[in-house]
């Protein structure tokens, strides 16, 4: 005979569990990975805005490959970071440009 399996809580076998993680490792090994880590596509365009020159809403879709109002709407979030943000147009095309947050 058979032994059967039981789906309900409490009735049989477990998973075995999984190996605890190592807590000992040092804190410059984790540190030096975070520095490693490539800037976010909001940061890239905090970036782009900080220049001297701005940037256009085309540059900065091509940057993220965002479609023109995520983008916008990340300006909205750097604005809300304390970025102080204005915009030009000249010839038809929009330039924007920030000042970081003190």
């Amino acid at each position: 005979m058979k032994n059967k399996v039981s789906n309900q809580p409490g009735t049989g076998a477990r998973k075995p569990s999984k190996p605890a993680r190592n807590s000992s490792k040092s804190t410059a090994a984790s540190a030096k990975s975070a520095a490693a880590k490539p800037p976010s596509k909001q940061q890239l365009v905090a970036n782009l805005l900080l220049r001297g020159s701005g940037a256009t809403l085309d540059e900065m879709i091509a940057v993220t490959g965002w479609l023109p109002h995520t983008t916008r709407a990340a300006l909205t979030g750097l604005k809300k970071k304390g970025y102080a943000l204005s915009s030009d147009k000249v010839d038809g095309l929009r330039t924007y440009r920030a000042v970081a947050p003190v």
